[in-house]
């Protein structure tokens, strides 16, 4: 029932919204909270002010989280929020603020462990109750109206939770310092170890394969996640162990998710998870971070496989992404597409029954199709029977026995009918796109997108990465080193005051820096991570403990309302890659190019502070083991000097076999001459004879040694596969 992851004397408040007007949130910026404004909830944003009124008022706060993509948000909205009777229960007995997770993860992380602790229970909505200081003593998700689903009735509990502030206000008060203990027992970093040693990693994928579904792929059973990083990290072993085991994981993965219903087969890009282990029944909406973290793992399994469905699934990813998740002319990737158009559907927009199929295709194209995408009469939607999610079971060939066909005539009848049936659903009303732009995701896909770019040669899909990143560092990032979370609000509003950037924008901004200096060369890219690297240090790094909080520290820190004060450090991928795991992976990158020991002791600090529990989080430390591979072996760079055919043939030879510790330098002579270089490189690469002659050519170095350059893709192979080993 919810997104995966009694009475009192009181007045009603005098801040109650009536017909006439709208509550405070029609002056938030959140595309989320203004969905709110209209409701009769007396609603406010986050902020000191409304946790002075209820000291003020002597009133328990009524925290609600959400999202603008959570279907059971919208839900609870509908049927408690917009109801009058609701609205005067928490009027009366509550002040009631609302959180865009989204946009305040800071605040969501925290009451999603109060939560956890108190009731076993997450994800969205999430609904607490609060002392007037934010510290939780009920909490839980979706509440329904009415008695249902074995849950109560909203009323009944916001009425029993008023009485209870006020009657039993020794226990409440109990229980909310119990909450808060727990909480900070829960974030008490007690996982350091200092034997750094690839066992961790082995530990990782091992419990990886133990938890891989045999016969349909992914980890665990339903409901499914794909854990990109997870596959990352048994691509990178496999390539380089050569184990096989680790390598059918990873691609049956790969396969059985680009064959579900959870992958979008008319116009490319994943939807969030599957509910059913077959991967055929999705949560519909489609967030960037996951089709951005996807994209590269469809890449590095097609570098390493050469499976040309991964690239195919990578470059419809990138079209998806390109034509509803991106502002074109600006730069800048959107943050979600919601899952339904209202709340009386599921999935409607996305999915087809027989008869809608047959209302646009020839009866030959719906026979192929029918049989390929498994439409039928009785469909996968349990509000809808006859509703299909368009899913493979079959391959081509069988398609087209099954319809006495050749192969290539069922091809050309499934690719006309695929084109149809994507224009027939752009006739639908569209499901919301949240065009909310935030660093952290988009950093991530500025990444994923000069990834594909280099290994794909995509010069359209580099030139918009960049854009992208360019837009970031001029509307976000700032000179004093502080960094805003959020580029641009959906609706073009401005907050009042903005949302300060968390660790995990920081440092993901501070990778895709990094990845546009390698795409580009551009010297302003590498000053510019150094730069977000120092920042994130001054501002997150706990200089006692090791490793990094979330939220920034000491003179950088903001509010510390309710559990703010809660110092956490984040390990776990959630979904996105942990802030810790990708602070550790920008300092290891740029100390190998500025030959900064304060960098690289900073990485191996923190990436010691959680080696000893890392193994307990499994599938959720993949990031962790690909930032721990990257500290434990040396870092390889290919550097290939040159602008001509040669050079992009040993650039294409270089980027065979992704490795996470592997890094290809396309740079041009002009440049190394200048020696427009970060210190390592500008040490080696002007001194070297070749350099002179005027011939393209490749340098393969791992760690302090180069081999002998090379002019030649076989020479190159040859290179890669001795330090490889």
């Amino acid at each position: 029932m919810h997104e995966h992851s009694q009475t009192s004397t009181t007045t009603p408040s005098s801040s109650s919204p009536t017909a006439e007007t709208h509550n405070a949130l029609a002056h938030a910026a959140s595309s989320y909270l203004r969905s709110a404004m209209h409701q009769p909830v007396g609603w406010q944003e986050w902020g000191e002010a409304a946790f002075a009124k209820a000291r003020e008022e002597n009133k328990p706060v009524l925290l609600d989280i959400g999202a603008v993509w959570c279907h059971w948000c919208h839900v609870m909205d509908r049927e408690s929020y917009e109801d009058p009777e609701i609205a005067e229960i928490i009027n009366t007995h509550f002040i009631a603020v609302k959180v865009d997770r989204d946009e305040r993860l800071d605040v969501d992380t925290r009451y999603q462990a109060a939560v956890s602790a108190m009731s076993g229970q997450g994800g969205w909505p999430l609904t607490v109750i609060l002392t007037p200081d934010g510290k939780p003593f009920f909490g839980g998700t979706y509440f329904p109206k009415e008695e249902r689903y074995g849950r109560p009735g909203f009323g009944h509990v916001l009425l029993t939770m008023a009485h209870a502030y006020h009657e039993r206000k020794d226990e409440v008060l109990e229980s909310a310092d119990s909450v808060m203990a727990a909480i900070e027992y829960n974030e008490s970093f007690s996982g350091r170890s200092a034997d750094l040693h690839a066992g961790i990693v082995g530990k990782l994928v091992a419990s990886a394969l133990q938890q891989f579904d045999k016969h349909y792929g992914g980890f665990g059973t339903q409901p499914k996640f794909p854990h990109p990083a997870v596959l990352d990290l048994l691509i990178d072993h496999a390539t380089r162990t050569g184990d096989e085991a680790a390598q059918h994981a990873a691609r049956m993965t790969l396969d059985r998710m680009a064959a579900g219903g959870m992958y979008d087969h008319l116009a490319g890009g994943f939807h969030r998870y599957s509910v059913d282990e077959r991967w055929v029944v999705p949560h519909f909406e489609k967030m960037l971070y996951d089709n951005s973290e996807l994209l590269k793992a469809y890449v590095h399994s097609f570098q390493s496989f050469v499976d040309p469905d991964h690239a195919r699934v990578a470059q419809e990813i990138i079209l998806w992404m390109d034509t509803v998740l991106s502002d074109r002319e600006r730069g800048g990737f959107y943050a979600s597409q919601d899952a339904d158009k209202s709340l009386d559907d599921d999935g409607d927009y996305f999915t087809w029954t027989r008869e809608e199929a047959a209302a646009v295709l020839t009866p030959q194209e719906l026979a192929v199709a029918g049989t390929y995408f498994d439409i039928g009469e009785l469909g996968d939607m349990h509000h809808n029977p006859q509703k299909n999610t368009l899913h493979i079971d079959l391959s081509l060939a069988e398609v087209a026995r099954r319809n006495a066909v050749s192969v290539e005539e069922a091809e050309a009848l499934l690719d006309s009918a695929r084109r149809k049936l994507y224009a027939a659903r752009l006739q639908r009303p569209t499901p919301y796109i949240d065009k909310t732009i935030y660093v952290n995701w988009n950093a991530l896909a500025v990444s994923a997108y000069l990834e594909a770019a280099r290994v794909l040669r995509l010069e359209v899909t580099r030139k918009f990465a960049l854009r992208t990143l360019d837009r970031i560092l001029r509307e976000a990032w700032k000179s004093d080193g502080s960094l805003n979370r959020v580029v641009a609000y959906a609706e073009g509003q401005s907050p009042a005051k903005p949302v300060q950037g968390m660790l995990d924008d920081y440092a993901a901004l501070g990778l895709a820096c990094v990845d546009a200096w390698e795409a580009t060369a551009e010297m302003r890219y590498y000053r510019a991570a150094e730069a977000i690297a120092d920042a994130m240090i001054a501002r997150f790094h706990d200089a006692t403990g090791g490793g990094f909080f979330d939220t920034a520290q000491n003179a950088f820190a903001g509010e510390k309302l309710g559990v703010l004060a809660a110092r956490r450090k984040p390990l776990q991928d959630s979904p996105t890659p942990a802030g810790n795991s990708l602070a550790a992976s920008l300092l290891l990158r740029l100390s190998a190019l500025s030959g900064r020991k304060d960098w690289s002791e900073k990485a191996e600090d923190t990436l010691e502070a959680f080696a000893g529990v890392a193994e307990q989080y499994g599938l959720f430390a993949g990031a962790y083991g690909l930032a721990l591979q990257r500290f434990l072996l040396p870092p390889m760079q290919i550097c290939v000097v040159g602008e001509d055919a040669q050079a992009n043939e040993l650039a294409a030879a270089a980027t065979a076999r992704y490795a996470v510790d592997k890094t290809v330098l396309r740079l041009p002579r002009a440049i190394i001459e200048r020696r427009e270089l970060p210190p390592m490189l500008a040490e080696t690469l002007p001194h070297l004879p070749e350099v002179a002659t005027g011939r393209s050519f490749a340098v393969v170095c791992s760690g302090t040694s180069c081999q002998p350059p090379v002019f030649d893709p076989d020479s190159m192979m040859e290179s890669l596969n001795l330090t490889m080993r």
